[in-house]
């Protein structure tokens, strides 16, 4: 910056540099430009870049050196002709007026002098139009430039469009490289037990073979799912319907689904709820079961054996103009992940390259159907996460409240009662601990079943001791069972409450034999946690009951109409429901099954299992027609949708069509026969 301030001129001062040497840059200018071009018009490789800032100097030196040229130019002119008029002033003007010249004389001076002015002032106008059409030229040329910019600008965007093009493709080749180890997986170990079982005489092995034959399908029937319900989403076919939700029931669903997969792999898992006052909310069931649940899934897919999870449901503040924020955080101390590869874990089609990852099954598209759906939800999803630590993702979003929720019902006797929370995991201590302090109950807490024991007497000692203790049933030094036995037979005999995140209904006898009153499900809700206080505190364990649906369906002399179109399929539905003593006749098109209703006494058939996707006439067609029969009786015959369009449209369409249930193939028994012992 020295030497250029120092021993360049200073082009700005008129008389510096000849007019000449300004147009000698701009030609230097415009004949870089033009190499300029050629340069690039010949660099198919792109060598040497595409950057607009080159172009911008090179017309922007073309620029200045014009304006100063013609800056230099005019001043020129100026000069020269006021230099002009000044000596004609001085000499001829001067001379008339000291002379004693005749009058026609003058007048012939002073006309020469006027012509001379106009002269003058024609020449300098010419020469400023000479320069304006300089200034049109760089005008249009800059005009150029603009246009050239933003050609180059949208070729850049084309070209970025066809390398994120180029990047999904790849995304998609290895997801398909992936997908096809996946799937032939579970494929090679279904036809491999298959042709084991037709080789075994041995019931007891043919039922092992089959019943990985089953765990092998539902895997497959889970990488189906993954594939299409992500083209759904990419098609917008997906729609979030809100219906009222229980979160404490959502969550005790959620957790009975994963407990199974949790036992397997000897995972510690503990569910928190924390400040949660309203408890009811409007939202889609269906999306954010789904959500939570691949969630779960992910973290116990990627936590090695004995690892810890931990849920934790929040209420952020309170309740604002009908709407309430609620955060959601699961988290892990599994593999983790890099942040290179935590930065794109919500794009489809991406796995994390290792030798850990590898061996474990999966489509790389369920996180990015996660995210989709949050989103639809209006939700917000990020994720926390160190290689080899472990991960959490946290979500957030916004639920209108169900106004006319029952407010959580108030135990007098509560108030200032003494309290003793029992549970290896702080973050459960805590969260009971406040539902505790809402309730105006005085409370400790202890993370250990040992001192549990102690402080239960220390406080019959004071004087002051626990009327309820609140323990956990898993912990490390002690099974809460034994600390529950020892607490209850002592002098101050407290009332217990057993909380798990697990199945009590496989400990109940044992608890109750130790003296337990009452049972409560993790994550621990105000509501429930007062049912349950009042169901200890009024010794009426017994109301705590769950009976097996299973065992108390009977459907022996019903009389089903199937209707499906495929031999394969009307077989195996045919043997699920004789299982259960159930009576079957069946169709092979919608037509038949018309006919056939139409035929029979009112009641004769006591449901129709209905195909959709069938020739001659399809189950929407069929189910409009037997609507319409004249005979009312007949027309009311209960129909239910089994067919392989699984999707929540297709439950819509049923339902619209007259349908009164629906059923997706692959079949579950379970669903299936508890539609019907609804139906029936």
């Amino acid at each position: 910056c020295f030497c250029l301030f120092t021993f360049m001129p200073n082009f700005w001062e008129v008389t510096v540099v000849a007019t000449e040497s300004y147009l000698i840059f701009s030609l230097w200018g415009l004949i870089g430009l033009i190499f300029l071009f050629w340069v690039f018009k010949k660099d198919k490789k792109e060598s040497f870049g595409r950057t607009s800032l080159v172009w911008l100097a090179l017309l922007t030196m073309i620029f200045v050196s014009q304006f100063l040229w013609m800056r230099q130019e005019v001043q020129s002119n100026t000069l020269t002709i006021v230099k002009k008029i000044s000596d004609f002033y001085q000499t001829d003007l001067k001379s008339l007026c000291g002379s004693g010249t005749e009058g026609e004389n003058k007048h012939n001076i002073v006309q020469d002098h006027h012509n001379f002015i106009n002269q003058e002032l024609e020449i300098f106008s010419s020469q400023l139009v000479k320069h304006s059409i300089m200034i049109i030229v760089l005008v249009t040329i800059a005009m150029i430039f603009a246009v050239y910019s933003l050609m180059h600008a949208r070729r850049r965007e084309i070209e970025m469009q066809r390398i994120k093009a180029e990047e999904v493709s790849r995304s998609k080749s290895a997801f398909l490289s992936h997908m096809s180890h996946d799937i032939r997986t579970p494929m090679n170990a279904i036809i491999g037990f298959t042709d084991l079982s037709l080789t075994k005489q041995d019931i007891n092995v043919v039922h092992d073979y089959l019943q990985k034959i089953k765990l092998s399908s539902n895997h497959l029937l889970s990488l189906i799912n993954d594939v299409l319900e992500m083209s759904r989403i990419e098609s917008g076919k997906v729609d979030i319907e809100p219906i009222p939700v229980s979160i404490p029931e959502l969550l005790h669903n959620l957790s009975t689904i994963i407990l199974g997969q949790m036992e397997a792999k000897q995972h510690s898992f503990d569910l928190n709820a924390l400040n949660v006052r309203n408890e009811n909310i409007l939202c889609d069931k269906l999306r954010l079961n789904q959500i939570l649940l691949n969630l779960l899934s992910n973290a116990i897919k990627y936590t090695p054996a004995g690892g810890v999870i931990t849920f934790t449901v929040s209420q952020l503040g309170d309740a604002e103009n009908g709407y309430a924020k609620y955060e959601f955080r699961v988290k892990d101390n599994g593999m983790g992940m890099t942040k290179e590869f935590a930065a794109k874990i919500f794009e489809a089609f991406e796995r994390e390259q290792n030798s850990a990852v590898n061996k474990i099954q999966g489509t790389g598209l369920g996180m990015a159907i996660t995210k989709h759906l949050v989103d639809l939800m209006g939700g917000e999803i990020t994720v926390e996460t160190e290689k080899d630590k472990g991960s959490e993702f946290i979500l957030n979003f916004q639920f209108p409240i169900l106004t006319d929720q029952s407010p959580i019902k108030k135990l007098p006797e509560l108030k200032g009662m003494h309290v003793l929370v029992v549970d290896d995991e702080y973050g459960s201590c805590d969260a009971i601990t406040s539902i505790l302090t809402d309730m105006e109950v005085r409370s400790e807490w202890t993370m250990f079943g040992k001192e549990a024991i102690l402080r239960n007497a220390d406080a019959a000692k004071r004087g002051d001791p626990f009327k309820v203790c609140i323990i956990d049933w898993k912990m490390p030094d002690m099974s809460g069972i034994k600390v529950a036995s020892e607490v209850i037979h002592t002098e101050a005999h407290p009332a217990v409450i057993l909380v798990t995140a697990y199945d009590w209904m496989n400990i109940k006898e044992e608890a109750v034999e130790a003296g337990i009153k009452a049972f409560c499900n993790k994550p621990v809700f105000a509501s429930e946690l007062a049912a349950a206080f009042e169901v200890a505190l009024n010794a009426e364990a017994e109301k705590q009951e769950n009976v097996s649906e299973q065992e108390s369906m009977d459907f022996s002399g019903k009389r089903v109409l199937l209707v499906d179109d495929i031999e394969v399929n009307r077989e195996i539905s045919t043997a699920m429901l004789e299982m259960k003593g159930i009576l079957v006749e069946y169709a092979c098109n919608g037509q038949e099954a018309v006919e056939k209703v139409q035929a029979a006494e009112p009641g004769y058939y006591d449901v129709v299992l209905m195909d959709v996707q069938m020739p001659i006439m399809d189950g929407y067609q069929a189910t409009k027609a037997i609507r319409a029969l004249p005979n009312k009786d007949l027309a009311r015959v209960p129909i239910v949708a089994m067919t392989a369009n699984a999707f929540d449209e297709d439950r819509q369409a049923a339902l619209a069509a007259g349908m009164d249930g629906h059923v997706a193939k692959p079949i579950d028994v379970e669903k299936l026969f508890k539609m019907l012992k609804d139906i029936l």
